[in-house]
């Protein structure tokens, strides 16, 4: 993990599960729907932001929440 992004892996996430809860997902549901653990996608979405993610997934990801992949770098007030 790169500490220089550490914000934006934070803000990554927790963009994630604003979509994922607009949505009505649980995070099991996102999990199972990109073949990735709950975990996983728990410790994505959690503020303190430790955990990368592939490209490939961030697109998976995007196309489940049904959003461009671009909106997922719209850090707003989430």
């Amino acid at each position: 993990m790169d500490y220089k992004r550490i914000n934006e892996f934070r803000l990554l996430g927790l963009t994630i599960a604003y979509y994922r809860k607009l949505r009505g997902l649980t995070q099991a549901e996102l999990a199972e729907a990109t073949n990735l653990s709950r975990t996983h996608i728990s410790n994505i979405e959690a503020p303190n932001g430790k955990t990368s993610i592939s490209l490939n997934k961030l697109f998976d990801i995007a196309d489940v929440l049904e959003v461009p992949v671009k909106d997922l770098f719209d850090f707003r007030d989430t």
